[in-house]
């Protein structure tokens, strides 16, 4: 393959030639082929296919726009994403580290909780965040205090439910135990958070010095919101790159396969 196709990978997908010819071998192992035996030979070959469908999550792009990048069919770029999705999720599971082995044994975490931005089906009400105003997943993420991503909820809670019960439910809370955890007021009671900010109490007054605790916790916590940031350079995650567009059944398959390229791409 010419050195440029490298770059124009790399650019797409975010991941160096090493890394997506470690995800094909990868893939290969599990599949061999991206058609049956027998079949037509395919327009597009197992490593392109599989930076085409890396692409899609890393750019969001439209399927219709990664056709016409990597010279294929919509259809043909339908099956790829349907085909390859669950695997690259499956293939990466190993690499998706403990949070104690980005941050250290026992290290405190930061925790929040993050609306990743999907289409409005009219079928689905509960995917309404009112905290960020449209539609979405709630996506459970730990950070170290230096801001690098330490883990990711596996399990995607519509965005209708707040933080205090997608903690839980992302399947984070079992993942964090044994830290201390930093949250904001949203996570207030919550099993498993250990610092929270002191809430007002109501017609009252907090004493200086809880808002001085307050105001450095709040200087902490910032550090999440670049984790968040770095996370969503993935941009089926985030709102810059448009909203997740798939049937809403195939998101958790999706999530499992971006926290796999994540933390592949950046610790591998």
């Amino acid at each position: 393959m010419p050195h440029s196709d490298f770059a124009h990978h790399r650019a797409l997908t975010g991941l160096s030639h090493g890394q997506l010819a470690e995800l094909a071998a990868r893939i290969t192992g599990v599949l061999a082929d991206v058609v049956q035996p027998g079949g037509a030979p395919a327009v597009l070959g197992l490593y392109r296919s599989v930076a085409m469908v890396v692409t899609l999550m890393r750019k969001n792009l439209t399927r219709e726009v990664a056709g016409a990048v990597f010279g294929c069919s919509q259809p043909t770029v339908s099956r790829r994403w349907d085909l390859l999705r669950p695997v690259i999720g499956r293939v990466l599971a190993d690499c998706v580290l403990a949070p104690a082995q980005v941050a250290g044994r026992n290290a405190a975490l930061l925790v929040d909780g993050t609306i990743a931005p999907t289409w409005d089906w009219k079928a689905i009400p509960d995917l309404y965040s009112g905290k960020a105003g449209y539609p979405g997943m709630n996506i459970q993420v730990a950070a170290t205090l230096a801001g690098e991503v330490a883990a990711v909820g596996p399990v995607p809670v519509h965005g209708a439910r707040h933080d205090a019960h997608a903690y839980a439910a992302s399947g984070l809370k079992d993942l964090l135990a044994g830290h201390d955890t930093v949250a904001d007021l949203g996570y207030t009671g919550v099993d498993g958070i250990t610092i929270v900010p002191v809430r007002t109490p109501p017609g009252g007054q907090l004493h200086p010095s809880q808002v001085a605790f307050n105001h450095d916790l709040s200087a902490i916590r910032a550090a999440i919101e670049r984790a968040n940031a770095h996370l969503k350079t993935w941009r089926m995650l985030s709102e810059e790159g448009g909203r997740y567009r798939p049937p809403i059944s195939k998101y958790g398959e999706m999530l499992k396969a971006v926290t796999g390229l994540f933390f592949f791409s950046n610790y591998f």
